[in-house]
């Protein structure tokens, strides 16, 4: 009679991009999510994988976080009557309370604020932004003897 249908089941990441660098080059402490406001081409390319945020940063300017240097690359079928600019600033979409925060911890503490991840949720394109503070050269340093004593560790407890 009839066929029964199988559903493919895909296993669909919600991660887009993570900012593997930001971690070695900056004490990470407190995160955000942030809403991005996008084109119409930048999901396309969002969904197709096509974005950096490897040296992404967010500024705030009259009440009102951006981000800049984030690279999302056009898809070769864009539309031909758009002209995409891959790495223009886009708005992010906040909190009033969590910007207030935000401003107070960069003008008075020195943090910076880094993009972390960009990931989906509910279908929508989110970020992860953190505040965070630049290490020294010799804190990296330290950070990777921690982090390779921490390795070795685990094998010899595992080995026994």
């Amino acid at each position: 009679m009839g066929k029964s249908k199988k559903k493919d089941k895909k296993s669909h990441s919600n991660t887009i991009v993570l900012n593997k660098k930001a971690r070695h080059d900056y004490n990470l402490e407190e995160r955000f999510e942030a809403g991005i406001e996008l084109q119409g081409w930048e999901v396309k390319s969002l969904r197709a994988g096509k974005v950096q945020i490897r040296d992404s940063y967010v500024f705030i300017k009259n009440n009102e976080a951006w981000l800049s240097s984030t690279v999302i690359t056009p898809l070769e079928t864009a539309s031909t009557h758009i002209h995409p600019e891959p790495a223009r600033v886009r708005k992010l979409l906040l909190h009033r309370s969590e910007i207030d925060k935000l401003v107070g911890a960069i003008d008075r503490k020195g943090y910076t604020l880094v993009a972390t991840a960009m990931y989906w949720k509910n279908g929508r394109a989110k970020l992860e932004i953190a505040l965070a503070k630049g290490k020294k050269e010799h804190d990296k340093r330290a950070s990777e003897k921690d982090r390779d004593w921490k390795r070795e560790k685990a094998r010899i407890l595992k080995s026994s």
